[in-house]
């Protein structure tokens, strides 16, 4: 017979996922000797019994359940329904994870009109005994019979105002017993039968509600958020209950063993007198400060206080703790590790080995990598309620008010003036960089993660939203709509970049943190980890950024983001226009110089750092203005017949474009394509490399410039590429008289690249595997069609574990990966290889890249510092899992 029911006694800590969260607490709890009300855990394993019996308890359940039941009585000396001493028990769901208030729970269970009498008669408090059963009654319609709270609160106020009273503290048993009748009507009319009076049936009942709870739309929308997955379950913890509401000796609260905002080493919480647990947390009295207990209750807060401490050292982490005291009593109901901010995570983690609690290694991996953004941007004041117009695609971190403002040229105008703002656009084009540049943040109607916004955001550090449909731009009206609210030019938002939501008006923020724990944590990171942590950077000022971070050096510099500069783009369109190489070969010369200065200013900043460095990778209609907007201007002009050159003009710039359009620009002509059929680009790019190389080298500065090829399928492009970089760097040392030691290698990021890799690698100094681009063309997505039409259908339809653009698609893309990783190493045994695609700054990816044996990650500065922990817990969790597999292979 399988087991199914568990006595507090007869489990531990270990038995977290079989007993739950909750219940493998209490049991170790009980272990070791602490004042814990005695009960019993369901465990996980019945919960999904129960769903595979079509949401039926079964017998074998049922009957160890009433078994248990029968323990505990015995154990209490009390007994369910016994009218003279009744025991009454709290029916919680605890889950494996903990998901607080996302399930049901059920207090003063087993009362009914004998058991209150008794009640009433045990504690000689009938107030106590009937406001106990009204709360029953309440608690049980709502969460068993689906009975919404309102009409219960609503009864009781209109009894209070009735009375006269203004809080429920002034009701009197009479009341009580008033209110008690009053509620048994409301449960009649709502399900057509009257309230069930047998402890048992309510027990099952409530139980069963509990497993229901588990798939409850908050608890699956938790689950999604967290990444729990839905096949765990729920324990159910039956526990005899303890009151806090027998009188002024006793009292209810919650407290943390540190403060969960800081992480100060300091006591934090609150507490009612004459209370049960829940009116701490409704908010209809104000509860007391936990530091107050040492003069209400001298004695309790002394045991309480050496409580907290037993338990943290037992746990070794900061504890969320749920007491009650009953007639001067402390009785612990709960302990978990508690929830904390990113700030108070860090401290608290650095401390605990400043105590000598744990180990360095421990500290790093208490610390989720991905709550670094809280620190890194400014953030909206968690304090703040959220009441967002409507939500589109985190594109970037961070948070920012500003007024609204739709045309780029506006939005700089206004920047210069002092004014924060926030631009929003159907769609970002490299014409709008200066918009964005000037801008607090950006919001697109259109575009996904990697669209122009989001990947130009990103590198700055700048909030974006992007691919938010539900906004409905007018650039004509200068407003967007969203239903039926307008929102318009000057108006002030705020926007949170990490969840996509738009607000109207200012909310409070919280500036960027960077403590000293933060600095000591990174660094302990540092000495754990094996993956090099690169910055995708393409300007001197991010790779500033990038190296205050810590980055080791640029694993991504994209010179396409140099040519979208307001002044450039005029010089970059001529040289799309020209109709001759000659024309070609002028507009190129204008920009060797800017490109060389960009490249200059980035090695001095690297300051000997590796920077590896893509020659130009997107189409170049990219670069020329909107076909549609195009199309529209010229129909004007010829309306008009005014103007005949501005017609003309427009006439033969509209030509160029449709000559360049592509029907798929993913798969067309692009990156190495490009420099094949126009080497004149390529040459140019390479020059300008290797003259910033001789600038800088003459300043005293080293250089180690890796120069990447992109979207190479083939072998014999990376070969015809490659000459033509060394004969670029052979004419230039020969102008400059200077030897430079430089790296050729090219981006993995086609299907093809990966499977001939052993090819590949015969021409290529390193790979680096552009996650991004290999993820569209290994699905077949286009990444901002997806996103924006069907990508979060397939998340939450569990098509996709998760979006494969954010978290690295390990069984598809990653075995791509391996595969280029040995092929390429087959050919060239100490072949450098990084990844630079957005998954380096993602923790589950980073742990893949340390597992396939890479040599670095790369991502944006700002995600940086996440990199190097995430990079130290994937070291530390290899090294665990080898200790395990030697240590079963020794058994």
């Amino acid at each position: 017979m399988n087991k199914f029911v568990y006595m507090f006694d007869e489990g531990n800590s270990e038995k977290k996922e079989l007993l739950g969260g909750k219940g493998a607490n209490l049991a170790e709890m009980t272990r070791i000797g602490l004042p814990v009300p005695y009960g019993f855990t369901i465990s996980t394993e019945a919960c999904n019994s129960y769903y595979q019996e079509g949401k039926s308890i079964s017998t074998e359940i049922e009957l160890q359940v009433l078994d248990a039941l029968h323990n505990l009585e015995e154990k209490t000396g009390k007994k369910l329904g016994d009218p003279i001493n009744p025991l009454l028990v709290s029916v919680r769901s605890g889950a494996v994870f903990s998901m607080p208030g996302m399930m049901d729970t059920v207090l003063n269970l087993g009362m009914n009109d004998e058991t209150v009498e008794g009640m009433a008669r045990l504690t000689t408090n009938p107030r106590f005994a009937y406001d106990s059963y009204r709360r029953f009654i309440q608690m049980f319609s709502n969460v068993v019979l689906n009975i919404d709270s309102f009409y219960f609160e609503q009864f009781l106020e209109e009894v209070r105002e009735e009375k006269g009273y203004s809080s429920d503290p002034e009701m009197t048993a009479e009341n009580w017993q008033e209110v008690i009748k009053g509620y048994k009507e409301i449960v009649k009319k709502h399900t057509k039968s009257i309230f069930p009076e047998n402890p048992k049936d309510q027990l099952f009942l409530s139980i069963k509600a509990v497993f229901d709870s588990w798939n409850n739309q908050r608890a699956i929308v938790y689950r999604r958020l967290h990444k729990i997955p839905d096949h765990l379950g729920t324990a159910v913890n039956i526990q005899s209950m303890v009151f806090g509401n027998m009188g002024n000796d006793s009292g209810t609260g919650v407290a943390f063993t540190r403060n969960p905002s800081t992480g100060e080493s300091k006591l934090y919480g609150e507490y009612l007198i004459n209370a049960q647990g829940e009116d701490v947390v409704a908010g209809i009295r104000t509860p007391n400060p936990i530091a107050t207990l040492r003069n209400e209750m001298p004695e309790v807060y002394q045991q309480f206080v050496e409580t907290c401490h037993l338990l943290e050292k037992h746990y070794q982490d900061m504890q969320d703790i749920e007491f009650t005291v009953e007639r001067g009593k402390l009785f612990i109901l709960q302990t978990r590790t508690g929830k904390r901010t990113a700030q108070a995570a860090i401290r608290i983690a650095v401390e605990l080995v400043e105590e000598q609690i744990i180990g360095k290694k421990e500290a790093i991996l208490r610390v989720d990598p991905d709550q670094l953004n809280q620190l890194l941007h400014r953030r909206i004041d968690d304090s703040y309620e959220r009441k967002p117009l409507t939500k589109g695609l985190p594109a970037s971190p961070g948070a920012a008010t500003g007024k609204v403002v739709f045309d780029a040229d506006e939005a700089e105008a206004l920047a210069k003036d002092g004014e924060r703002i926030i631009l929003v656009r159907p769609e970002t084009t490299p014409d709008d960089i200066h918009g964005i540049v000037a801008a607090q943040a950006t919001i697109t109607s259109r575009g996904g993660m990697t669209s122009h916004a989001a990947v130009v955001a990103r590198g700055m550090g700048k909030a974006c939203i992007c691919g938010c449909e539900s906004l409905d731009i007018d650039l004509k009206l200068k407003q967007f709509k969203v239903g039926d609210i307008i929102v318009n030019q000057g108006d002030i938002v705020t926007i949170d970049g990490s969840t996509g939501e738009i607000m109207f008006g200012e909310v409070p923020m919280i500036e960027p943190q960077l403590s000293d724990e933060f600095q000591l944590l990174l660094a302990w990171a540092d000495g754990e980890r094996k993956l090099g942590v690169r910055a995708n950077a393409d300007n001197p000022e991010d790779a500033k950024k990038a190296l205050e971070f810590g980055a080791g050096g640029i694993g991504l510099c994209r010179t396409e983001h140099m040519f979208m500069d307001a002044a450039r783009i005029p010089i970059v369109q001529e040289m799309i226009l020209a109709e001759t190489y000659e024309e070609r070969e002028a507009a190129l010369n204008k920009l060797l110089p800017m490109q060389q200065e960009d490249f200059e200013g980035i090695f001095e900043a690297m300051q000997g750092n590796p920077v590896t460095i893509r020659l130009l990778d997107p189409p170049l209609h990219e670069f020329l203005p909107d076909k549609e907007e195009l199309l529209v201007e010229v129909t004007k002009l010829q309306m008009t017949e005014s103007n005949f050159k501005e017609l003309k003009d427009k006439e033969q710039l509209l030509r160029k474009v449709r000559q360049l359009h592509e029907f798929n620009p993913m798969l067309g002509h692009r990156g190495c394509r490009l420099g094949m059929i126009h080497p004149e680009i390529y040459v140019m790019q390479a020059k300008a490399i290797f003259y910033a190389i001789a600038n800088v080298k003459e300043k005293g500065i080293d250089v180690k410039p890796e120069i990447m090829i992109p979207l190479v399928g083939h072998v014999n492009e990376l070969k015809e590429m490659r000459q033509l970089v060394i004969n670029a760097g052979l004419q230039v040392m020969e102008e400059t008289g200077q030897e430079d030691d430089y790296l050729i290698g090219t981006m993995i990021e086609v299907p093809r690249a990966a499977l001939t890799a052993d090819q590949i690698a015969g021409e290529a100094d390193f790979f680096s595997f552009g996650t991004n681009d290999l993820t569209q063309t290994t699905f077949g997505y286009s990444r901002d069609d997806a996103e924006g039409k069907f990508l979060q259908a397939y998340i939450q339809n569990k098509v996709l574990p998760e979006n494969p653009f954010a978290s690295l698609d390990q069984e598809g893309v990653g075995k791509l990966i391996e595969t280029g990783i040995k092929l390429g190493r087959q050919t060239k045994p100490g072949l450098k290889m990084g990844v630079c695609g957005e998954h380096g700054g993602e923790k589950s990816s980073i742990q893949f890249c340390h597992d396939a044996g890479l040599d670095y990650v790369s991502c944006s500065p700002y995600r940086v510092p996440l990199a190097r922990l995430a990079a130290a817990q994937a070291a530390i969790k290899s090294e665990q899992k080898q200790d395990v597999n030697k240590f079963q292979a020794q058994m």
